[in-house]
């Protein structure tokens, strides 16, 4: 990915942080699936929320310079104003928008194939805004929405993780030859993170990851109230989601797959046409 993006476009100082940070989430997540002790989930939650929290800080620094009142802003759906965050607010929001998309994605992770073309979905979605509507002084402007001059840069980067998944996912297809593991699942969530925060509207996380949050989402709200506030919620359904779908109402893994994928394409396609034209 690193190299096909080097060999393509050229990577302003933003960009080339990104895919530094990618790089190091992976590399976290390599090192945890070669270790023969698991390192725990507080300690990988707590590198995640280190990753998030200087990715937060290096995208305020960079988006904000590109302004020229050096602030920063969110479009969002319903209204056409432009709507200043404070700093503290927009790190808030980032942070935790990156620590879950990182962890949906990688609780996702279970059935061969799910993660890889839920992830494929929204990688293609985000090319499609950054190049055809974000990137596109034009469309941009009849839609309401900020033009981002590094638009088609970031389709690029986009377009080329989502051909290096396909290339995974044709030896990872039902019966699975090659596995994810945390390594890839969690940058492949890094980076849908990052592409959702510089396109200017956090909500189209919605529209690029609805069924990754619900599937994966749901089950760390659960276990976080049952084991901090000793709340039982949800007993009857198993996390994530897809396990309840086998194991409970008998969905072979291809069901799985295709059912889920299909939700999340009429998902995609509805909160897009939202996000962009009820304004």
């Amino acid at each position: 990915f690193v190299l096909l993006v080097a060999l393509i476009v050229p990577l302003d100082g933003l960009q080339v942080c990104m895919v530094f940070l990618t790089w190091i989430t992976m590399l976290t997540g390599f090192l945890d699936d070669r270790s023969t002790k698991s390192w725990g989930e507080y300690l990988k939650g707590a590198l995640d929320l280190v990753i998030c929290l200087t990715s937060a800080f290096i995208l305020y620094y960079f988006l904000s310079k590109n302004n020229a009142d050096e602030k920063l802003y969110f479009w969002l759906p319903f209204t056409s104003k432009n709507i200043t965050i404070a700093p503290w607010l927009y790190i808030c929001i980032t942070t935790i928008m990156l620590w879950l998309s990182i962890n949906t994605t990688n609780c996702t992770d279970g059935v061969d194939g799910l993660s890889s073309t839920l992830v494929l979905i929204a990688l293609i979605t985000m090319g499609c805004i950054f190049y055809f509507i974000l990137g596109h002084k034009e469309i941009s402007s009849y839609l309401l929405v900020p033009h981002l001059t590094d638009g088609a840069t970031w389709a690029i980067m986009t377009f080329c993780l989502a051909g290096v998944l396909m290339g995974y996912l044709w030896h990872n297809a039902f019966p699975s030859s090659v596995l994810m593991g945390d390594a890839g699942s969690r940058a492949l969530g890094f980076f849908i993170g990052v592409c959702v925060m510089v396109s200017g509207n956090p909500l189209l996380i919605l529209a690029t990851s609805s069924i990754i949050f619900v599937n994966g989402g749901m089950g760390l709200i659960k276990v976080f109230l049952m084991r901090f506030f000793k709340i039982k919620v949800f007993q009857k359904i198993r996390f994530p989601l897809h396990d309840h779908m086998r194991h409970n109402h008998n969905w072979s893994p291809t069901q799985v797959l295709l059912k889920f994928m299909i939700m999340q394409i009429l998902i995609t396609i509805a909160l897009t046409g939202i996000f962009f034209k009820v304004r």
